[in-house]
């Protein structure tokens, strides 16, 4: 997939993500930062089993003992957590805009990343979101160096990427 199609998503602002005074919520500008990111790594296929835990119920149990949820980590043995997260609001979202939302992923180091977001509405700037992440083994908290395919969703994103994209197919340019 191109990288264009991986970086660029839109949404409309629900009801629900309003509060009493008709904007959005401080909090969901956050939500929807990291929903874009999880659409970008679906779009580039990577699945969310690949990438984030999920509890596992009904384990083998020890006798006498209840069946409690556990929680089992992504296929890679990797976790991705944030690290840091900010947001900027530049003007007022209401139910019903339309929103353009940009990432612009990159790479910090061997074992960490970081996504910018920017949030367009009638061709302005509305709000911005970062999202830091690091690349944690599963079994001891460890930092570790970046899963090969979140590494690759990375390289997909880089600009010089895009521009080749463009290049090899002028009529999306």
């Amino acid at each position: 997939m191109e990288a264009p199609n991986l970086l660029r998503l839109e949404r409309t602002v629900r009801f629900g993500d309003t509060d009493a005074a008709g904007v959005i919520q401080f909090h969901q500008l956050l939500r929807w930062c990291h929903e874009a990111y999880e659409e970008s790594l679906e779009r580039f296929g990577i699945g969310a089993a690949e990438i984030f835990p999920r509890p596992e119920w009904g384990l083998e149990q020890p006798a006498g003992q209840k069946t409690t949820p556990n929680t089992t980590g992504p296929a890679l043995g990797i976790a991705l957590p944030i690290v840091h997260c900010s947001a900027d609001y530049r003007r007022p979202l209401v139910c019903g805009d339309r929103l353009e939302i940009t990432l612009q992923p990159r790479q910090l180091d061997q074992g960490s990343f970081e996504v910018t977001y920017s949030f367009a509405c009638g061709g302005q700037t509305a709000a911005r979101g970062l999202t830091r992440h690091r690349a944690i083994t599963i079994a001891d908290r460890q930092g570790c160096s970046l899963p090969a395919t979140i590494s690759a969703w990375l390289e997909a994103c880089q600009p010089s990427t895009v521009i080749l994209a463009n290049r090899a197919n002028p009529q999306q340019a």
